[in-house]
């Protein structure tokens, strides 16, 4: 029998203030294809930086085809034939597809760049792998999807043996992860493995052989991934049931707080319309590129808009900007949280208090005890996993920023709340106390808009569901009318009539 691919064993990790990781063991057969799952903050991106060189364990030994090594750093790592693809991904905008695939290795002739060169190394490299991208093309001006195609093809281009995944499907559309899966079956040979992180448990039967279960930094479980019941993985996972299936009771709704009226855009809204009322949470569905996010930056203020009124408990507001949002008490998560949503180089308590600054400061002086109070309080509440609310929130996983940027509004008290992909790359227990928060506000007369892209979490949260395509809306449906076919159907209207001339 052939040494694993990879092998590590009592690996440990600590940080100030953590141990992120505890005894670990991890194998990745020849061949095989394993998922790596568990909360957010137990310890799996940890797990994946020792094994590419960023962080060198503690304690623990790892070993590459039954030969130990110490891996000194990311090239270290790329040379024994190891390529991670992180979640947050790591190309140069300003460059080329061709230009940030060949990076760091770029062709010449002589003493110069080739740029002829570069463009059929990266073509023959994208076509060998299926991938329809333009090799000339900016990554700035590609999808998310797309960029996250040229990040595998980047690290594909060196020959790996071991592939990492980290989240590759938070922000691909349903086509993007078929072409996804189906170059993970290209490249997985009896000499290759795969190694895949991710929070969508649908998805773990389809894409690997094993699972292994990571919990608070400890192992906490092995399954066979086509045989397992997701809901034991969940177990697994959060040491307690999660409810599946669930949807919401019916809302005791008040009066309506917000009212957009022929909203339009440049690109791509189209005379939208839709009411919300206190108590209730309206979703928003649709395809990507159907305009929910546009749509929530526009009543915010965020995009500009060319036609419409937005009306906040009954009267008509310019609303210019999401500061001028949030003093009408409209507060907004940005499904962009690095960008838009947290001060990553600022504390877990300075970002909580971010929306609401003045109510901390009393004669030009910030009261900072005050601000750790609060940020305490709803550290505890939201279960956000820190050292400390003077933990900077880059150190804290995704998850748990997300939780960081919730809190923030939580700590506004805006009556109306627009959540944009509020779980994404979010694990399925931490998820389930972001539902269960929703939930809260909306019981305590909270007027609540949820955008997410995951059809379940639409039904599993929203009284009403409102199903956007091409910039419209398509149909709003009663949750009791709802499922997932009678969404993607309207999802998709649009587009079939304006293929079919329908």
């Amino acid at each position: 029998m052939s040494a694993p691919l990879i092998r590590m064993t009592g690996v440990t990790k600590g940080f100030p203030g953590v141990v992120a990781l505890d005894d670990v063991d991890l194998e990745l057969a020849p061949g095989e294809r394993l998922a790596l799952v568990g909360e957010n903050g137990a310890g799996k991106s940890t797990l994946m930086k020792l094994l590419s060189g960023i962080h060198a364990p503690d304690a623990g030994t790892i070993e590459i085809d039954g030969a130990p090594v110490v891996i000194s750093g990311p090239a270290h790592a790329k040379e024994l034939g190891i390529s991670i693809i992180h979640q947050e991904l790591g190309l140069v905008g300003d460059l080329t597809v061709a230009e940030n695939i060949v990076l760091g290795r770029e062709p010449r002739r002589g003493p110069l760049l080739s740029a002829r060169a570069t463009i059929d190394v990266a073509t023959e490299l994208l076509d060998r792998l299926g991938m329809v991208l333009d090799p000339r093309a900016l990554v700035r001006d590609l999808t998310v999807g797309k960029q996250q195609m040229v990040e595998i093809a980047k690290a594909l281009s060196v020959d790996a043996r071991v592939l990492v995944l980290d989240e590759p499907t938070a922000a691909l559309n349903e086509a993007e992860v078929q072409a996804l899966f189906s170059l993970i079956d290209r490249f997985v040979t009896p000499t290759t493995g795969v190694i895949y992180i991710s929070h969508r448990m649908d998805e773990l039967p389809v894409v690997a052989d094993r699972i292994s279960v990571l919990r608070d930094g400890r192992n906490a479980g092995e399954r066979d991934a086509r045989t397992t019941p997701m809901r034991e993985i969940v177990s697994l996972m959060v040491g307690r049931e999660i409810a599946v299936d669930v949807r919401p009771a019916p809302a005791e709704v008040g009066d309506v707080v917000l009212e957009v009226q022929g909203l339009s855009s440049r690109h791509p809204l189209h005379e939208v319309s839709f009411t919300l009322r206190a108590g209730e949470i309206l979703g928003f569905a649709g395809l990507m590129g159907a305009g929910r996010t546009e749509l929530a930056r526009a009543i915010v203020g965020a995009d500009p808009i060319t036609a419409g009124t937005v009306l906040v408990r009954g009267r008509p507001h310019r609303i210019s900007s999401p500061a001028v949002a949030a003093r009408l008490g409209i507060g907004y998560l940005s499904e962009d949280r690095k960008r838009y949503g947290a001060l990553l180089e600022q504390t877990v308590a300075d970002n909580i208090a971010l929306s609401s600054l003045e109510r901390f400061t009393r004669g030009g002086l910030v009261r900072g005890r005050a601000i750790e109070r609060v940020a305490t309080d709803l550290v505890a509440r939201l279960r956000i996993r820190t050292p400390g609310v003077r933990q900077l929130v880059r150190n804290l996983s995704g998850g748990n920023q997300q939780k960081v940027i919730v809190a923030k509004w939580i700590h506004r008290d805006c009556d109306i709340l627009i959540f944009d992909e509020p779980t994404r790359g979010i694990d399925v227990g931490a998820k389930d106390e972001i539902y269960r928060l929703l939930e809260e506000l909306a019981a305590a007369g909270k007027a609540v808009v949820v955008i997410s892209s995951e059809l379940p979490e639409v039904l599993r949260l929203s009284h009403r569901i409102a199903v956007m395509a091409e910039g419209r809306i398509a149909a709003v449906l009663d949750n009791s009318e709802a499922t997932q076919e009678t969404i993607m159907e309207h999802a998709t209207r649009f587009h079939e009539t304006a293929v079919t001339g329908a």
